[in-house]
Formats: C-alpha cells, sequence, structure tokens
C-alpha cells in the first residue's frame, strides 16, 4: 500500500477517511467535503474523483488508524491544526451525528496535531452545536 501524498492529496484522504469512517459515505456527505476541498483551493490542484478512486483502493488495508491518520498529518504540515480538526469534526457530522467510530477516529486526529482534550472538548461541542443551528434552524 503507497501513502505517500503530497500535503494537498494527504488533505484529500484525510477528508475522504473522514466521511468513510462510519462506514458509509452519502452523496451529501460527499457534497460537503467537494465544498470544503473547493473552499481550500484544491480543486485546482487534485481530481477528486481520481483520489476517491485511490482512496477505496486502499481503504480496506489500514490496519492501524493510528498510524494512517498520522501518516497524513504529518504529510499535511498543518499550520492551522484547530481549522483542520474542526473541518474534519464537520465532515464526520456530515449524517448528522458523531458515532463512536468517528469520535475515536476524532480522537486519534486531535494526539496526531498534540491538541490537548479541553481544546478537543471545546472543538467538537462548537461544531455540534452549529450544525443544530444548521439543521434545526435554532440558536
Amino acid at each position: 500500500m503507497n501513502l505517500e501524498f503530497t500535503p494537498e492529496e494527504a488533505l484529500c484522504h484525510l477528508f475522504f477517511h473522514c466521511c468513510f469512517r462510519d462506514g458509509k459515505m452519502t452523496e451529501k456527505e460527499i457534497d460537503v467535503v467537494s465544498e470544503k476541498l473547493v473552499t481550500i483551493g484544491l480543486n485546482r490542484e487534485l481530481n477528486f474523483k481520481n483520489e476517491m478512486i485511490r482512496y477505496q483502493s486502499y481503504r480496506s488495508e489500514i490496519d492501524d488508524e493510528g498510524m494512517y491518520v498520522k501518516k497524513l498529518v504529518a504529510q499535511i504540515h498543518p499550520k492551522n491544526e484547530l481549522a483542520l480538526f474542526s473541518f474534519c469534526i464537520e465532515l464526520c457530522l456530515g449524517d448528522g451525528q458523531l458515532q463512536a467510530e468517528e469520535e475515536a477516529l476524532l480522537h486519534t486526529l486531535a494526539a496526531a496535531l498534540d491538541l490537548d482534550e479541553e481544546t478537543q472538548r471545546i472543538c467538537t461541542k462548537l461544531m455540534v452545536e452549529r450544525k443544530v443551528v444548521e439543521t434545526e434552524k435554532v440558536v
């Protein structure tokens, strides 16, 4: 399994992994991840369809999620760790809820980003509340 990526490819694969962590990826989640990738400007550098095919080709071979996430983060070289973490929370919330597997992934990501427990908790709570506001239109 070749896991050498450019920073842009690594970010794309991390986003895909966040969406697929609960075992499925809905059309809405594909739209959300595409929107995030366009917002960040990766649509000029990457072919999302090709990257999705590449991700799916090795996804089942990921034995150690911690090492996988750590490797992606190392290849991304993030300068804005909280922004990256919040994007990933938002992607995990694409279906409206955080599953246990997604919470574990976010904890693993936070460790790779060297975010403390309190920062993780606050950022996650913020993103969950934003999702509630978006879906239920209640502030």
